[in-house]
């Protein structure tokens, strides 16, 4: 198995963060149609980086990013037995490096890093057809739980 480390985000790693964002984009492009146009963007990577409530985290291999990953506290419903869970996102992983158990230990280091802040709920969202990823999060212990529906109306 190759090395690779975990470590957490800085600003001077936006640069590679928001080619990985593009690169995730482009990917989820097929599964949904509803997406603008590009240049779009999904995320506030600097405010993330910076925030008390979110990690971001990268892994890296010889000296370069080759994934990512973030967590970030948000509260639940009012009506849900737990008041606050952290929700992933920013999931990627450059293509050399899928397979190798990447995704699972940024995964586990996010899940470490809830129960560190007395969180025990921890979602994401997957597009339904996306059947490498929905396997890679139930290799890390995610079951499925909703599907959100939609239609467009004329």
């Amino acid at each position: 198995m190759e090395q690779f480390s975990i470590r957490k985000a800085t600003v001077a790693d936006l640069k590679t963060l928001k080619k990985f964002e593009q690169e995730i984009i482009k990917a989820e492009r097929p599964f949904d149609e509803t997406l603008d146009k590009d240049p779009i963007s999904y995320y506030d990577l600097r405010e993330l980086i910076l925030s008390e409530d979110a990690l971001v985290v990268v892994a890296e291999a010889d000296g370069k990013i080759i994934a990512s990953g973030y967590g970030l506290v948000k509260d639940a419903k009012t009506y849900l037995n737990h008041e606050k869970y952290t929700y992933l996102g920013f999931m990627y992983t450059a293509e050399a490096y899928r397979g190798k158990g990447v995704n699972k230990v940024i995964v586990d280091s996010l899940m470490d890093w809830s129960r560190s802040k007395g969180i025990n709920e921890v979602r994401l969202t997957v597009y339904n057809n996306n059947e490498p990823a929905i396997k890679a999060y139930e290799k890390s212990g995610f079951q499925k739980h909703l599907i959100e529906m939609r239609v467009h109306l004329d």
